[in-house]
């Protein structure tokens, strides 16, 4: 095991970096958990994370303040840090641009002084969709290609990513990991929040768009959380070896056309029609479903637009993919989570008890 040491992970409540903090904190090393409020860190699974001497160490502070906010105290634990991970963002779609601005960019400068101040080794959690609305590969070695941002939130992941590359071109040790689009875990599809695609299925399956634009031959890439926060922590732990390098935490490639036809497979869900962007107006949509497009699916159609692969040469290098079920395995999964819980419609019943039996036959 390598030496312990002590990791800062901003974020640390959130559905990434609680994964990563107990990834970390179960490989020997302890984390100042960075908290907004004072939250508790609650895994993927339900479990709660138990802060204790020597293990976890939950600090409260804001990102959005020079310094992280933090108590004299609490800036002194942080400077000692040998490492730092960066999860902090606000992921919603939809959301106003300052709202962006002053958590994911003035956020990301915030830890990078803080990084700078000691030295301090970063790995910086970015999006595989700072890549913009664009066809093709996607390298891990690209940033800045001219791209068009699919919407503010895309936009303020490519600057904070740019101030982390600026920063490491100027000396600070730095690895940067790229997620696609998180979802739940690989092995059960369960899930702690229902977020990123997940009111676009509801909308989807219960009907509430019939149509809308996309092409049936872009692609979804969705990577289980479990995938996304085994890098992360790798990245941290195996410094060393990552520094310097980008890496695409990406999962399973799923076409329009795979998603349409998973979906058609459940009895209970409607599927919605795909028709090309150029032919759909929002406008020409009945009164009931209008709300749905503009309030949901207008946040998220980029995506049904990009024909893009993401390259993760680098990432398998490092760490090797994780074997797991093809993406349309793995989107049945997540949907077959989605109604256990009650979030895609009524649970699914239970399965009936076995009979008992005293062993004899008839």
């Amino acid at each position: 095991m390598a030496d312990a040491m002590t990791v800062l992970v901003t974020g640390a409540s959130g559905f990434v970096g609680a994964e990563v903090t107990a990834r970390l904190t179960a490989a020997g090393h302890t984390v100042l958990a960075l908290l907004h409020s004072a939250d508790d860190l609650v895994r993927n699974d339900g479990r709660k994370l138990t802060p204790g001497p020597g293990a976890l160490t939950p600090i409260t502070g804001d990102i959005t303040r020079a310094g992280l906010g933090l108590t004299d105290d609490h800036r002194r634990l942080a400077r000692a840090a040998d490492r730092i991970v960066h999860c902090a963002a606000v992921t919603d779609f939809g959301l106003p641009q300052q709202r962006y601005h002053s958590i994911n960019v003035q956020g990301t400068r915030h830890v990078l002084d803080l990084a700078l101040a000691d030295h301090t080794p970063l790995v910086h959690v970015s999006t595989a969709y700072v890549c913009g609305e664009r066809d093709g590969t996607a390298r891990e070695d690209e940033l800045d290609v001219g791209q068009h941002p699919g919407n503010d939130y895309e936009q303020s992941k490519l600057t904070a990513e740019t101030l982390v590359r600026k920063t490491a071109a100027d000396g600070l040790p730095v690895t940067v990991v790229r997620p696609s689009i998180i979802t739940g875990a690989a092995r059960t599809g369960r899930v702690r929040d229902f977020k990123t695609i997940y009111p676009v299925l509801k909308v989807f399956t219960r009907g509430l768009l019939r149509t809308a634009p996309g092409h049936y031959d872009a692609v979804l890439d969705l990577v289980p959380v479990d995938h996304v926060a085994d890098l992360v922590a790798e990245a941290a732990i195996r410094f060393e070896d990552a520094e310097g390098h980008t890496l695409h935490a990406v999962g399973h490639e799923l076409t329009l056309r795979d998603f349409s036809d998973v979906l058609a497979d459940y009895p209970s869900f409607l599927v919605p029609r795909f028709v090309p962007p150029s032919a759909f107006s929002a406008a020409a949509l009945p009164d009931r479903e209008r709300p749905y497009y503009d309030r949901v699916i207008s946040l998220y159609d980029t995506f049904f637009r990009r024909r893009i692969h993401f390259d993760d040469a680098q990432a398998a290098a490092f760490g090797g993919r994780p074997a797991s079920p093809r993406g349309r395995t793995y989107l049945r999964r997540l949907l077959d989570h989605c109604l256990k819980a009650g979030y895609l419609g009524p649970p699914l019943p239970r399965e009936p008890a076995a009979p008992r039996t005293n062993g004899s036959t008839q």
